[in-house]
Protein backbone atom coordinates (compact mmCIF):
# COMPACT_ATOMS: atom_id res chain seq x y z
CA UNK A 1 0.00 0.00 0.00
CA UNK A 2 1.73 3.08 -0.68
CA UNK A 3 -1.44 5.59 -2.57
CA UNK A 4 -1.31 8.76 0.36
CA UNK A 5 -3.42 9.72 1.63
CA UNK A 6 -5.82 7.01 2.12
CA UNK A 7 -9.02 6.98 4.59
CA UNK A 8 -8.09 5.23 8.16
CA UNK A 9 -10.60 3.13 7.63
CA UNK A 10 -9.13 1.20 4.66
CA UNK A 11 -5.72 0.29 6.36
CA UNK A 12 -6.11 -3.86 7.77
CA UNK A 13 -6.35 -4.30 11.17
CA UNK A 14 -4.67 -4.86 13.91
CA UNK A 15 -2.86 -1.70 12.78
CA UNK A 16 -0.17 0.60 14.57
CA UNK A 17 -1.07 4.40 14.53
CA UNK A 18 1.47 7.15 14.80
CA UNK A 19 0.30 10.83 14.83
CA UNK A 20 3.19 12.51 14.24
CA UNK A 21 2.25 16.03 14.87
CA UNK A 22 1.41 15.30 18.74
CA UNK A 23 4.51 13.10 18.77
CA UNK A 24 6.70 16.03 17.09
CA UNK A 25 5.25 18.39 19.93
CA UNK A 26 6.24 15.73 22.22
CA UNK A 27 9.95 15.89 21.19
CA UNK A 28 9.92 19.48 21.28
CA UNK A 29 8.45 19.77 24.64
CA UNK A 30 11.19 17.33 26.03
CA UNK A 31 14.02 19.33 23.98
CA UNK A 32 12.83 22.67 25.53
CA UNK A 33 12.97 21.01 29.42
CA UNK A 34 16.40 19.77 28.47
CA UNK A 35 17.33 22.98 26.66
CA UNK A 36 16.06 25.60 29.44
CA UNK A 37 17.77 23.30 32.54
CA UNK A 38 21.67 22.87 30.82
CA UNK A 39 20.95 19.09 30.57
CA UNK A 40 22.18 17.32 27.13
CA UNK A 41 19.07 14.91 25.90
CA UNK A 42 19.90 11.28 24.84
CA UNK A 43 16.67 10.06 23.61
CA UNK A 44 16.63 6.27 24.30
CA UNK A 45 15.12 4.26 20.75
CA UNK A 46 14.68 1.28 22.13
CA UNK A 47 10.85 3.05 22.34
CA UNK A 48 10.82 3.61 18.71
CA UNK A 49 13.34 1.35 17.23
CA UNK A 50 12.73 4.06 13.88
CA UNK A 51 15.58 5.57 12.29
CA UNK A 52 12.77 8.71 11.06
CA UNK A 53 11.96 9.39 14.43
CA UNK A 54 15.45 9.31 15.86
CA UNK A 55 16.60 11.91 13.01
CA UNK A 56 13.70 13.96 14.54
CA UNK A 57 14.66 13.88 18.16
CA UNK A 58 18.40 15.14 17.43
CA UNK A 59 17.21 17.71 14.85
CA UNK A 60 15.02 19.04 17.73
CA UNK A 61 18.45 19.72 19.84
CA UNK A 62 19.16 15.69 21.13
CA UNK A 63 22.89 15.11 20.75
CA UNK A 64 22.50 11.55 20.36
CA UNK A 65 20.04 8.32 21.17
CA UNK A 66 20.65 5.27 23.05
CA UNK A 67 19.80 1.48 22.03
CA UNK A 68 20.05 -0.93 24.00
CA UNK A 69 20.71 -3.59 21.64
CA UNK A 70 23.94 -3.49 19.49
CA UNK A 71 21.43 -4.61 16.69
CA UNK A 72 19.27 -1.77 16.81
CA UNK A 73 22.30 0.38 16.81
CA UNK A 74 23.86 -1.23 14.15
CA UNK A 75 20.35 -0.60 11.86
CA UNK A 76 19.55 2.76 12.88
CA UNK A 77 23.65 3.80 11.71
CA UNK A 78 22.78 2.59 9.08
CA UNK A 79 20.06 4.51 8.30
CA UNK A 80 22.20 7.95 8.86
CA UNK A 81 21.93 8.04 12.70
CA UNK A 82 25.41 9.18 14.01
CA UNK A 83 26.23 9.05 17.26
CA UNK A 84 24.68 6.19 19.81
CA UNK A 85 24.86 5.17 23.53
CA UNK A 86 24.39 1.17 24.15
CA UNK A 87 23.06 1.12 27.38
CA UNK A 88 23.41 -2.98 27.86
CA UNK A 89 27.05 -4.41 27.89
CA UNK A 90 28.72 -5.65 24.90
CA UNK A 91 30.35 -9.09 25.92
CA UNK A 92 31.01 -11.79 23.20
CA UNK A 93 33.69 -12.05 20.79
CA UNK A 94 31.38 -11.55 18.19
CA UNK A 95 29.72 -8.56 19.48
CA UNK A 96 33.12 -6.91 20.47
CA UNK A 97 34.25 -7.49 16.79
CA UNK A 98 30.56 -5.84 15.31
CA UNK A 99 30.86 -3.22 18.01
CA UNK A 100 35.03 -2.07 16.65
CA UNK A 101 33.30 -1.90 13.11
CA UNK A 102 29.96 0.13 14.24
CA UNK A 103 32.77 2.41 16.07
CA UNK A 104 34.45 2.78 13.11
CA UNK A 105 31.45 4.66 11.35
CA UNK A 106 30.10 6.97 14.34
CA UNK A 107 30.19 8.10 17.40
CA UNK A 108 29.79 5.42 19.59
CA UNK A 109 29.65 5.04 23.24
CA UNK A 110 28.88 1.85 25.64
CA UNK A 111 28.52 0.64 29.26
CA UNK A 112 30.66 -1.96 30.73
CA UNK A 113 30.49 -3.13 34.44
CA UNK A 114 33.35 -5.52 34.87
CA UNK A 115 36.72 -5.40 34.73
CA UNK A 116 37.53 -8.67 32.49
CA UNK A 117 34.78 -7.18 29.62
CA UNK A 118 36.66 -3.93 29.82
CA UNK A 119 40.33 -5.70 29.19
CA UNK A 120 37.92 -7.62 26.29
CA UNK A 121 37.15 -4.10 24.55
CA UNK A 122 40.45 -2.68 24.36
CA UNK A 123 40.74 -1.19 20.99
CA UNK A 124 37.55 -1.30 19.85
CA UNK A 125 37.31 2.61 19.26
CA UNK A 126 33.99 2.81 21.41
CA UNK A 127 33.67 4.99 24.74
CA UNK A 128 33.31 3.61 27.93
CA UNK A 129 30.76 4.30 30.81
CA UNK A 130 30.77 2.75 34.08
CA UNK A 131 27.60 0.96 34.42
CA UNK A 132 25.96 1.58 38.07
CA UNK A 133 23.53 -0.73 39.76
CA UNK A 134 20.87 1.11 41.36
CA UNK A 135 20.15 -2.47 43.15
CA UNK A 136 18.10 -4.03 40.96
CA UNK A 137 20.89 -6.44 40.33
CA UNK A 138 20.57 -6.72 36.12
CA UNK A 139 23.45 -5.32 35.06
CA UNK A 140 25.95 -2.68 37.12
CA UNK A 141 28.66 -2.68 39.50
CA UNK A 142 27.45 -3.15 43.00
CA UNK A 143 29.43 -0.79 44.94
CA UNK A 144 31.80 2.81 44.97
CA UNK A 145 34.84 0.62 45.08
CA UNK A 146 33.95 -1.64 42.16
CA UNK A 147 33.60 1.81 40.47
CA UNK A 148 36.74 2.82 41.12
CA UNK A 149 38.08 -0.17 40.21
CA UNK A 150 36.45 -0.56 36.93
CA UNK A 151 37.28 3.24 35.92
CA UNK A 152 40.89 2.05 36.88
CA UNK A 153 40.65 -0.84 34.44
CA UNK A 154 39.51 1.36 31.63
CA UNK A 155 42.14 3.71 31.39
CA UNK A 156 44.58 0.94 31.98
CA UNK A 157 43.16 -0.28 28.55
CA UNK A 158 43.96 2.74 26.54
CA UNK A 159 39.50 3.54 26.75
CA UNK A 160 38.15 7.40 26.58
CA UNK A 161 36.50 7.34 30.07
CA UNK A 162 33.31 8.58 29.12
CA UNK A 163 31.09 9.23 32.21
CA UNK A 164 28.95 7.20 34.51
CA UNK A 165 25.43 5.72 33.39
CA UNK A 166 22.96 5.17 36.70
CA UNK A 167 19.34 4.16 35.29
CA UNK A 168 16.42 3.69 37.79
CA UNK A 169 13.89 0.94 35.81
CA UNK A 170 12.00 -0.07 38.34
CA UNK A 171 11.23 3.47 39.42
CA UNK A 172 9.76 5.31 36.79
CA UNK A 173 6.15 3.49 36.89
CA UNK A 174 5.59 4.06 40.71
CA UNK A 175 2.10 5.40 40.66
CA UNK A 176 2.46 7.82 42.84
CA UNK A 177 4.90 11.06 42.31
CA UNK A 178 5.40 11.40 45.98
CA UNK A 179 6.56 7.80 46.48
CA UNK A 180 8.72 8.29 42.70
CA UNK A 181 10.05 10.91 44.25
CA UNK A 182 10.93 9.89 47.50
CA UNK A 183 13.05 6.83 45.82
CA UNK A 184 14.84 8.51 43.34
CA UNK A 185 16.40 11.21 46.16
CA UNK A 186 17.02 7.82 48.02
CA UNK A 187 18.48 6.54 44.52
CA UNK A 188 20.09 9.29 43.98
CA UNK A 189 22.08 9.67 47.40
CA UNK A 190 23.36 6.37 46.39
CA UNK A 191 24.66 7.34 43.50
CA UNK A 192 26.48 10.71 44.77
CA UNK A 193 28.54 8.69 47.14
CA UNK A 194 29.98 6.36 43.61
CA UNK A 195 30.52 9.74 42.11
CA UNK A 196 32.55 10.91 45.18
CA UNK A 197 34.47 8.13 45.48
CA UNK A 198 35.72 8.73 41.51
CA UNK A 199 36.19 11.61 41.93
CA UNK A 200 38.21 11.14 45.02
CA UNK A 201 40.50 8.66 43.29
CA UNK A 202 40.91 11.35 40.28
CA UNK A 203 38.78 10.27 37.76
CA UNK A 204 36.62 13.12 35.67
CA UNK A 205 33.58 11.94 34.92
CA UNK A 206 31.50 14.80 32.43
CA UNK A 207 28.95 13.16 31.49
CA UNK A 208 26.48 11.13 34.31
CA UNK A 209 23.24 9.29 32.11
CA UNK A 210 19.88 8.29 33.16
CA UNK A 211 16.32 9.07 33.80
CA UNK A 212 13.23 7.59 32.20
CA UNK A 213 10.03 9.87 31.72
CA UNK A 214 8.31 8.92 35.06
CA UNK A 215 11.78 10.40 36.61
CA UNK A 216 13.25 12.76 34.36
CA UNK A 217 11.84 16.01 36.18
CA UNK A 218 12.50 14.85 39.25
CA UNK A 219 16.42 14.04 38.23
CA UNK A 220 16.16 17.42 37.11
CA UNK A 221 15.77 18.83 40.27
CA UNK A 222 18.36 16.95 41.64
CA UNK A 223 21.15 18.07 40.06
CA UNK A 224 23.47 14.70 39.61
CA UNK A 225 22.15 13.68 36.16
CA UNK A 226 24.02 16.00 33.07
CA UNK A 227 21.90 13.75 30.62
CA UNK A 228 18.86 11.99 30.13
CA UNK A 229 17.56 9.15 28.45
CA UNK A 230 13.78 9.25 28.04
CA UNK A 231 11.83 6.83 25.81
CA UNK A 232 8.28 6.64 26.02
CA UNK A 233 7.43 10.20 26.64
CA UNK A 234 7.03 10.77 22.69
CA UNK A 235 4.35 8.22 22.75
CA UNK A 236 2.84 7.34 26.09
CA UNK A 237 1.17 4.30 27.05
CA UNK A 238 -1.47 2.66 29.36
CA UNK A 239 1.30 2.68 32.02
CA UNK A 240 2.66 6.32 32.06
CA UNK A 241 -1.30 7.06 31.42
CA UNK A 242 -1.83 5.71 34.86
CA UNK A 243 0.92 7.63 36.90
CA UNK A 244 1.18 10.96 38.45
CA UNK A 245 3.56 12.56 36.04
CA UNK A 246 5.37 15.75 35.88
CA UNK A 247 7.32 18.00 33.91
CA UNK A 248 5.81 18.89 30.67
CA UNK A 249 2.36 17.82 29.69
CA UNK A 250 3.15 14.96 26.99
CA UNK A 251 0.44 13.81 24.23
CA UNK A 252 -1.14 10.13 23.86
CA UNK A 253 0.70 9.78 20.01
CA UNK A 254 0.61 5.91 19.74
CA UNK A 255 -2.63 3.30 19.27
CA UNK A 256 -3.57 0.63 17.69
CA UNK A 257 -6.68 0.02 15.47
CA UNK A 258 -8.78 -3.00 14.90
CA UNK A 259 -11.80 -4.30 14.64
CA UNK A 260 -14.78 -5.98 15.74
CA UNK A 261 -15.24 -9.68 14.16
CA UNK A 262 -17.66 -10.97 16.49
CA UNK A 263 -20.57 -9.55 18.29
CA UNK A 264 -22.02 -12.97 19.42
CA UNK A 265 -23.09 -12.50 22.57
CA UNK A 266 -24.54 -9.78 24.83
CA UNK A 267 -22.22 -7.14 26.76
CA UNK A 268 -18.89 -8.31 24.64
CA UNK A 269 -17.83 -8.11 20.98
CA UNK A 270 -14.21 -10.09 19.91
CA UNK A 271 -11.70 -7.94 18.19
CA UNK A 272 -8.51 -8.64 15.77
CA UNK A 273 -6.15 -7.58 18.35
CA UNK A 274 -4.72 -9.89 20.79
CA UNK A 275 -1.64 -11.35 21.84
CA UNK A 276 0.23 -10.66 19.07
CA UNK A 277 -0.30 -7.13 18.81
CA UNK A 278 0.16 -5.99 22.11
CA UNK A 279 2.99 -6.48 25.06
CA UNK A 280 1.87 -8.56 27.58
CA UNK A 281 3.88 -7.49 30.88
CA UNK A 282 1.86 -4.75 31.97
CA UNK A 283 -1.34 -5.37 31.54
CA UNK A 284 -4.14 -5.24 29.17
CA UNK A 285 -4.48 -2.20 26.39
CA UNK A 286 -7.82 0.72 27.08
CA UNK A 287 -9.85 1.51 24.39
CA UNK A 288 -8.98 5.15 23.94
CA UNK A 289 -12.62 6.07 24.23
CA UNK A 290 -15.70 4.50 26.25
CA UNK A 291 -15.75 2.32 29.17
CA UNK A 292 -15.62 -0.97 27.77
CA UNK A 293 -12.64 -3.25 29.61
CA UNK A 294 -10.19 -5.43 27.58
CA UNK A 295 -9.50 -8.51 27.98
CA UNK A 296 -7.45 -11.42 25.92
CA UNK A 297 -8.97 -14.18 24.75
CA UNK A 298 -6.03 -15.51 22.14
CA UNK A 299 -2.96 -14.74 19.84
CA UNK A 300 -5.50 -12.93 17.44
CA UNK A 301 -8.35 -11.55 19.49
CA UNK A 302 -9.16 -9.47 21.99
CA UNK A 303 -12.73 -9.48 23.64
CA UNK A 304 -14.57 -5.86 24.92
CA UNK A 305 -16.79 -6.26 27.61
CA UNK A 306 -19.22 -3.91 28.90
CA UNK A 307 -22.00 -1.72 27.81
CA UNK A 308 -22.74 0.35 24.48
CA UNK A 309 -19.93 -1.66 22.67
CA UNK A 310 -19.32 -1.25 19.02
CA UNK A 311 -20.86 -3.14 16.46
CA UNK A 312 -19.79 -5.86 14.04
CA UNK A 313 -17.43 -4.55 11.83
CA UNK A 314 -17.01 -1.53 13.20
CA UNK A 315 -13.15 0.33 14.07
CA UNK A 316 -11.90 -0.15 18.04
CA UNK A 317 -8.97 2.21 19.06
CA UNK A 318 -6.22 0.92 21.73
CA UNK A 319 -3.75 2.52 24.05
CA UNK A 320 -1.16 0.05 24.36
CA UNK A 321 0.15 -1.06 27.94
CA UNK A 322 3.55 -0.70 26.94
CA UNK A 323 4.58 0.96 23.94
CA UNK A 324 8.54 -0.38 23.65
CA UNK A 325 7.60 -3.96 23.15
CA UNK A 326 4.31 -3.20 21.24
CA UNK A 327 6.09 -1.40 18.86
CA UNK A 328 8.37 -4.58 18.27
CA UNK A 329 5.70 -6.64 17.25
CA UNK A 330 5.00 -3.91 14.05
CA UNK A 331 6.52 -4.00 10.59
CA UNK A 332 5.58 -0.25 10.34
CA UNK A 333 3.59 2.90 11.81
CA UNK A 334 0.62 4.19 9.50
CA UNK A 335 0.78 7.83 10.14
CA UNK A 336 -2.36 9.32 10.71
CA UNK A 337 -3.94 13.39 11.14
CA UNK A 338 -7.70 12.27 12.73
CA UNK A 339 -9.24 10.13 9.96
CA UNK A 340 -6.87 10.39 7.16
CA UNK A 341 -3.76 7.96 6.83
CA UNK A 342 -0.76 10.02 5.35
CA UNK A 343 2.09 7.72 5.14
CA UNK A 344 4.35 5.06 6.36
CA UNK A 345 7.46 4.30 8.21
CA UNK A 346 9.03 1.34 9.17
CA UNK A 347 10.34 -0.21 12.21
CA UNK A 348 13.98 0.21 11.19
CA UNK A 349 15.18 -1.70 13.74
CA UNK A 350 12.29 -4.06 14.84
CA UNK A 351 13.41 -7.72 16.32
CA UNK A 352 17.11 -6.74 16.34
CA UNK A 353 17.43 -8.48 20.11
CA UNK A 354 21.43 -9.42 19.72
Amino acid sequence: MSDFPLPRADLATPALLLDVAAMDRNIAAMAEFARARGLALRPHAKTHKSSEIAKRQIAAGAVGICCAKLGEAEALAAEGVGDIHLTSPVVTRDGIARLTALAGKIRLSVVADHPDAVRALAGCGATLFVDVDPGKHRTGVTSPEAAVMLAAAIVESGLALGGVQYYCGSEQHIAVFADRQAAIVEKTDYLRTVLAALTAAGFDIPIVTGAGTGTFPIDAELGVLTELQVGSYIFLDREYRDCELAGPSFEQALWVDSTVVSANTPGMVTIDAGLKSFATDAGVPVPLSGSARYAFMGDEQGALFGEALPGLAERVTLVPPHCDPTVNLYDRYWLVAGETVTGAWPVTARGRST
